[in-house]
């Protein structure tokens, strides 16, 4: 690794504060198929959760369906990494579209072998936690020391690539790459992404810790042609190029977001491009907390993307509520529903020249 500047914080204080480790949930260690069953007899969140829960199982059943996982929020960090992990290894999701966030400064961070702490969200004072440098999500915390490390490891991966554009995807296959010769964690959803050739997108890649680090690439390779860079245009094209090669296609998810519109528009995107026969996204599910009132693509309704012409809306379900308090449940339902044993394995990053 390079050489890393930044501040050094020792303290009784600090460790106290990043003594509780967050634990992430086993979908496989509890089946919670009963509990779905009995919430779609219920009313409000409940039997939407259960349908939900029902319309993903259904994308799993399909043998033409591929189904695409998008990631936003702070799930990855607050307990649910070890379940997007299983989706990778059980061939129940076949390619991520995730804000930058989410796969670097959460997954290839404790890929890294670093921690997610549990932490107070009113109790303890943020000045007094910025001059120990930590970071707070809520009622977690990040060491950031630890996250200005991760920094480093990107521009150190950015030193040895190719000194012309890549697609996040690209990219990230390097960090997969880089996991796999010195990551501390087995099931790193990055790693595993990159060992079930599961492409992931990140289209604002740089609205993470990978910004910093190749900031600092680039600052020191300086003038066109002098080093690599991401191309948010070609992470457009290149998944487009995957919903044309599927067909049929299934979303689940996580919050909304850049993720979501940017995977949605590539039903719209194939039509810019002359394939007129490419089907609406045949399935949809979305859990998020955003309010629906103010116009915002977060809270954008699955039913208002059809007048987009993004998303079908015969298997399609809001679930009003937030991830970790849902998420943990459907999937668990779905696993144990088993209908993964049987599923085409798609491969999908194998349609990527880098990728054969």
């Amino acid at each position: 690794m390079s050489a890393n500047p930044q501040r050094k914080v020792t303290s009784n204080k600090k460790a106290e504060l990043l003594s509780k480790v967050v634990e992430h949930i086993d979908i496989k260690s509890f089946d919670a198929r009963p509990i779905i069953e009995a919430m779609g007899k219920m009313s409000f969140t409940s039997r939407d959760t259960a349908r939900a829960t029902d319309i993903y199982k259904m994308m799993l059943h399909d043998k033409d369906c591929a189904i695409f996982l998008t990631l936003a929020g702070s799930t990855s960090a607050a307990g649910c990494m070890d379940i997007y992990a299983d989706l990778i290894k059980n061939n129940m999701i076949d390619g991520i579209v995730a804000t930058g966030a989410s796969i670097v400064d959460m997954d290839f961070f404790e890929g890294l072998g670093f921690k997610h702490y549990q932490g107070d969200a009113s109790g303890t004072d943020d000045n007094t936690l910025r001059d120990l440098y930590i970071d707070r999500i809520y009622d977690t915390y990040i060491d950031e020391e630890d996250l200005q490390a991760v920094d480093h490891t990107i521009y150190d991966i950015a030193q040895t690539c190719e000194k012309r554009p890549y697609s996040s995807r690209e990219f990230i296959r390097e960090m997969g790459k880089y996991l796999v010769k010195h990551g501390k964690k087995e099931n790193s959803l990055v790693k595993l992404a990159y060992e079930h050739d599961v492409p992931i997108f990140c289209p604002a890649f740089s609205d993470s810790s990978a910004g910093f680090g190749l900031v600092k690439h680039q600052v020191e390779n300086p003038g066109h042609g002098n080093h690599m860079s991401i191309d948010s245009v070609a992470d457009f094209r290149e998944l487009t190029d995957l919903k044309i090669h599927a067909g049929t296609t299934g979303i689940f998810m996580v919050g909304g977001g850049v993720p979501k519109n940017f995977l949605q528009d590539t039903v719209v995107c194939a039509e810019i491009l002359g394939h007129e026969d490419v089907a609406m996204h045949k399935y949809a599910v979305q859990i998020t907390v955003a309010d629906v009132r103010d116009g915002a693509c977060s809270s954008s309704t699955l039913k208002e993307a059809a007048s987009w012409g993004k998303v079908d809306t015969t298997y399609e379900q809001m679930v009003f509520a937030e991830g970790t308090s849902v998420i943990p449940l459907m999937m668990s339902a779905a696993y144990h529903d088993g209908a993964w044993k049987t599923r085409k394995k798609w491969a999908l990053a194998k349609q990527f020249k880098d990728d054969k």
